[in-house]
């Protein structure tokens, strides 16, 4: 399918003082994406249940050309250069949509 692409990032932070300098960076970086890239769709940062020290992050994009968009971004630059001072671990998976509800493309 061509339209939609996704991830879903796993972060594992180092301790509890990097989960909150994480949350601060995580801030700032959706202060550049809610304002800078109508190709996102959706970009939503979870705390998991009784997992105070992973976040989740879920982003969904126009298509990959509006994530290669995102990833240029400074705001985004910025977050990929520092996140890996609070990280023990982190996974990526891409997604490809093939259905489902959710946010209207733009």
């Amino acid at each position: 399918m061509g339209e939609g692409f996704g991830l879903v990032v796993r972060f594992s932070l180092r301790d509890q003082d990097s989960a909150m300098a994480f949350d601060e960076l995580c801030a700032t970086t959706l202060e550049g994406v809610t304002g800078a890239e109508p190709g996102t769709l959706a970009y939503l940062v979870h705390v998991p249940v009784g997992e105070p020290l992973v976040r989740v992050f879920y982003e969904l994009y126009a298509d990959r050309a509006a994530f290669d968009v995102h990833e240029a971004q400074p705001h985004t630059k910025h977050f990929l250069a520092q996140r890996g001072r609070y990280l023990a671990d982190v996974e990526v998976t891409f997604l490809d949509v093939v259905g489902g509800k959710g946010a209207a493309r733009r």
